[in-house]
């Protein structure tokens, strides 16, 4: 797996879940406001379904591109919702000794790392703008301090790639349009490759993968981290078989299995829409 595949992933899911959202954006603005919106592939839909008698569909259309937009909405505010409260949450249960101490220990002057008081490992990076890193005082007494800097290691890759935005990204996109299916199997896709990247990155600070496999090993017999409900990236919650695979193996590179099934119906329905907006402009 590369930084190439990861790319070309994350792009093209924007490129996809993009031309829908402009086209529906520009729809529902037409029907507000009551502008003549040319070369809108919704209305061509329209224009289309009434030459063939199926003007009923209309509505459902409409009700279609209503409810994509306003998920959307929906999802955006819960993310922030969620991660608002857990920042509060965060800030009672802060160590600021520690806090400081890591931060000073890895020279870091924007204050990238946190440090609560939580029994449980933990060690995740969240933030859409300024992600910091978020670490337990539960995994510090788990981890060697080898371990501890191979875990560290792996979550300023994640940092420094602003993981937790772009997870968010294709997740929304995963979700909302869920009449692509390929997009859901992208947002997996991305988390498993940019896990491993960041296992990749650790590895080659450190030169060797004993610590960071040590301390995966350890946190999945603790037990896995609890899921929460917004964007962000996990050292121990996601892709842990590729990533033992990886570790095990460096030189051997996981094969992608396409979903040939999906990506066909993906294709077909994407050619679809852009043969409407080919239309249009004719």
């Amino acid at each position: 797996m590369s930084k190439r595949q990861s790319s070309f992933i994350f792009f093209l899911s924007l490129f996809i879940s993009g031309t829908i959202f402009i086209q529906m954006a520009l729809y529902v603005l037409s029907l507000l406001a009551g502008w003549n919106v040319k070369f809108n592939i919704v209305e061509v839909c329209h224009s289309w379904m009434k030459a063939i008698g199926l003007s009923s569909l209309e509505y459902a259309l409409d009700a279609l591109v209503i409810y994509t937009l306003l998920f959307s909405i929906w999802h955006i505010g819960s993310q922030f919702f969620y991660a608002s409260r857990l920042k509060n949450h965060i800030e009672q249960y802060k160590d600021n000794l520690l806090t400081n101490n890591m931060n000073q220990t890895y020279g870091s002057r924007k204050k990238d790392f946190i440090i609560v008081s939580n029994p449980a490992p933990i060690a995740i990076t969240m933030g859409f703008i300024c992600p910091r890193i978020v670490i337990s005082t539960g995994l510090i007494s788990l981890l060697t301090d080898d371990e501890l800097k191979a875990v560290i290691s792996h979550e300023i890759y994640h940092k420094d790639n602003r993981d937790p935005l772009k997870i968010f990204l294709l997740s929304l996109c995963a979700s909302t349009i869920r009449y692509i299916p390929i997009l859901k199997w992208f947002n997996h896709q991305y988390r498993i490759i940019q896990e491993v990247l960041a296992d990749e990155y650790a590895i080659r600070i450190q030169e060797t993968s004993v610590n960071l496999g040590s301390a995966l090993l350890k946190m999945l017999k603790v037990g896995n981290q609890k899921k929460m409900p917004f964007a962000y990236a996990s050292f121990a919650d996601t892709s842990v078989n590729y990533r033992i695979e990886y570790m095990l193996d460096p030189l051997k590179d996981v094969q992608w299995k396409v979903p040939f099934k999906k990506a066909f119906l993906s294709l077909a329905i994407f050619i679809l829409i852009c043969v409407f907006f080919i239309y249009a402009l004719a």
